[in-house]
């Protein structure tokens, strides 16, 4: 029996040898495989190793900025801070009473305080609390971070900011916060130079993750997106902004379309669109297109100027040559001028063209420069091709009527063809510029945004020379009177101390039912003008879309408004500056203001006096306690500077001041101002010298030259008489 046992304990004791021998020689040979190999499980021991005791870290970069011509930022990269909440109470700092909490951070972020109350009540270690507490500005950190909260953290992401909120953000674009997909604008258009390219840290670490010292690291550094730097002036699209903000609260038109441009150069210096967007805001963008670019209309009598350019330039147009003004029959239709045809008898070609005579352009396009002459022009002009300009999604080119015998006729004046506001932009730069037509641009240039240094520097572009540098000066004497003179159509658009050559337009609009709208203000209006009228530097184009127009009121005041305060601020901050004799003199001498408050306001009205600057006084203090234009910004000789000091003050008189001077004026002094009307100043309550404390201004405003009849707007509603809606049936015209 014993016998059994020890030989059973012998067994089970070889067994276990046997065994473990076996373990033994696996674990060698599989550590011999290993060391052989260099492989475990199909994977690399190498890289296994590395992968434990290594550590990569991505660093990231940064996203180009956009800037203006000034370098003032458009666009840029900055921090962003999102609230995390702790609640554990195993950590030092929790959030031990949600309810207060919540209410204290309820009152800075307009957050719903029940919402953030439920957030800081969850079984949850570590939470966020919502929109309202993500992509914070560090002003709105800082503000809670103060407050210091138990347990409230937060976590640095980048985000992509536009500080100037609806400026050019049809032009500029947006990305997503995180700056992960860019959306539209120039942001999409060239985000293969604005994105940057992440690097990277590697390093050794221990057991527990930390980084070894004396280790060496390796590092790829990040690779910055590039900077763009566009041809938009700040001050110019500010003021563009601003007026249409005016416009649309005023009128409240279906959308507005403005473009300012350099007339030598081909620059744009300013672009909007009415509704706009701003892009810190996306999700609720209503408007994604950009007018200037991606949208065709008929051009009304704006495109008159460039019929008239190739009659000249033909040799055919003779302005002293007379017609029989008020209706004409062409094939089978009969066009009208806009006074329900019955014209101003007989008249000279010049005349037909300041009173923007259908019929006029009817004779020029049927027997002098001849169907075929007009659309050799169209072509010399590019209203059949897109001009290239460097934004995304422009339409191919322009929609050219020509199917029936009389589309030539009305393409000269401006109905039927349609073509877009930056194509007619273009074309203007050839009557500007000497004969000489430029191509549109928006980017004047690429930059390294680490060093500075310029990788692409864009230049001016010919974009044809369709007529000569005599015929640009003979039509802009002409598109001069059309303004300057009676009896043109554009003398609202006329500015003190300077002459302009513009040209007004009316264009009908097809409605859902596919014929043209009728009713008062129904209309697009329009107006295409260059200043100083010799020489031009600036073009600006004012589309604006069905104005809500009281019976008064004509289409052309909301685009008048826009066009002057536009103008004169471009020649302004161009230093172009109007002579005291109302001559076209360039005098290129601007005054920075300092800043005057606190000092004696007898001594800063002489030195702005001596400065050729006209100052306006207000107040019965001694001393200057505000004024109309901030320290560092630029005025010309001339503008008004309004000086504020305490006490009552005496109501000047306001006759002939632009409704900006007013608003100026009313800022200034803390008054409250209401206007009627547009154009300048022709009555005033209270009466100049008036010395009430709180007096409200109610200003009535008037164009030039209002009392008489508008042109464009008779002429539109006389165009609409019996339309039909087909373009080719109807040939009345447009303003």
């Amino acid at each position: 029996m014993e016998q059994e046992i020890r030989k059973k304990r012998f067994n089970r004791s070889m067994l276990i040898l046997v065994v473990t021998a076996a373990a033994v020689i696996t674990i060698f040979f599989r550590f011999a495989y290993i060391q052989s190999a260099k492989e475990v499980q199909g994977e690399d021991l190498q890289e296994l190793l590395e992968s434990r005791w290594s550590q990569e870290r991505e660093l990231p970069g940064t996203r180009g900025s956009i800037l203006d011509r000034s370098g003032e930022v458009l666009a840029e990269e900055i921090p962003s801070y999102t609230i995390t909440a702790v609640l554990d109470d195993r950590f030092d700092s929790y959030v031990e009473e949600p309810a207060e909490t919540a209410a204290a951070l309820a009152s800075v972020l307009e957050a719903d305080q029940g919402f953030l109350e439920e957030q800081l009540s969850r079984d949850s270690v570590q939470v966020e609390l919502g929109p309202a507490a993500k992509n914070m500005s560090y002003e709105l950190m800082t503000e809670i971070e103060e407050m210091d909260l138990d347990g409230i953290l937060f976590r640095e992401d980048p985000r992509r900011y536009y500080p100037n909120q609806e400026f050019a953000s049809h032009v500029i674009g947006y990305t997503e916060r995180d700056m992960s997909e860019a959306r539209m604008g120039l942001e999409e258009s060239m985000d293969e130079h604005l994105s940057d390219s992440p690097g990277s840290i590697q390093y050794k670490q221990d057991g527990r993750g930390r980084q070894l010292a004396g280790m060496d690291e390796m590092i790829e550094e990040p690779v910055n997106g590039d900077d763009l730097v566009l041809t938009l002036d700040g001050k110019i699209q500010m003021v563009m902004e601003q007026t249409m903000n005016q416009i649309v609260e005023e009128y409240e038109p279906e959308r507005i379309t403005a473009v300012t441009a350099h007339a030598k150069t081909g620059e744009i210096l300013g672009i909007a669109n009415r509704p706009s967007f701003n892009p810190n805001e996306y999700e609720n963008i209503e408007n994604f297109t950009n007018y200037a670019v991606t949208s065709r209309i008929e051009p009304g009598s704006t495109m008159k100027m460039f019929t008239l350019a190739g009659a000249v330039e033909e040799g055919v147009y003779d302005g002293e040559d007379t017609f029989e003004s008020g209706s004409i029959e062409v094939y089978d239709r009969r066009i009208r001028d806009h006074n329900n045809g019955e014209g101003w008898g007989e008249i000279t070609f010049n005349e037909g063209v300041q009173r923007s005579s259908n019929v006029a352009f009817t004779n020029i396009a049927q027997d002098l420069l001849k169907p075929e002459g007009v659309y050799h022009y169209i072509d010399q002009f590019g209203f059949r091709n897109p001009t290239g300009i460097d934004l995304p999604h422009e339409v191919d080119g322009g929609s050219i009527a020509e199917a029936y015998p009389i589309d030539a006729v009305t393409t000269a004046f401006g109905q039927a063809t349609a073509v877009t506001p930056m194509q007619m932009v273009q074309a203007a730069t050839a009557i500007a510029n000497d004969g000489q037509m430029m191509q549109p641009y928006t980017i004047s240039g690429i930059l390294d945004s680490t060093t500075g240094e310029a990788i692409d520097e864009r230049e001016p572009t010919p974009a044809g020379q369709p007529i000569s540098a005599e015929t640009a000066e003979t039509v802009r004497d002409i598109l001069t009177s059309t303004v300057e003179e009676e009896p043109g159509t554009g003398q609202p658009f006329a500015i003190d101390g300077f002459e302009v050559a513009g040209k007004t337009g009316t264009a009908q609009i097809v409605g859902d039912d596919g014929r043209y709208m009728t009713g008062h203000g129904n209309n697009l209006y329009s107006f295409l003008g260059m200043a100083p009228a010799e020489d031009p530097e600036v073009i600006v184009y004012v589309a604006v879309d069905r104005p809500d127009l009281e019976d008064h009121e004509s289409g052309g005041q909301p685009v008048a408004e826009i066009f002057r305060q536009v103008m004169e601020q471009s020649l302004q901050y161009m230093n172009i500056n109007p002579d005291p004799d109302g001559d076209d003199s360039v005098i290129v001498d601007h005054h920075t203001i300092p800043s005057f408050t606190g000092e004696d306001s007898v001594e800063a009205a002489d030195a702005l006096r001596e400065a050729g600057v006209e100052v306006i006084s207000a107040g019965s203090g001694g001393q200057v306690e505000r004024q109309s234009h901030a320290a560092g910004e630029t005025v010309a000789e001339g503008e008004k500077v309004i000086l504020y000091t305490g006490g009552e003050i005496d109501i000047p008189d306001f006759t002939g001041w632009s409704r900006r001077s007013v608003q100026q004026f009313a800022e200034t002094v803390e008054r409250e101002v209401t206007f009627d009307g547009s154009g300048y100043v022709t009555n005033q309550d209270p009466a100049p010298g008036a010395e009430e404390e709180e007096a409200l201004l109610e200003i009535t405003l008037q164009e030039p030259g209002e009392e008489e009849t508008d042109e464009d707007e008779d002429e539109a509603e006389e165009e609409q008489d019996g339309n039909e809606g087909e373009n080719s049936e109807n040939a009345e015209g447009t303003g």
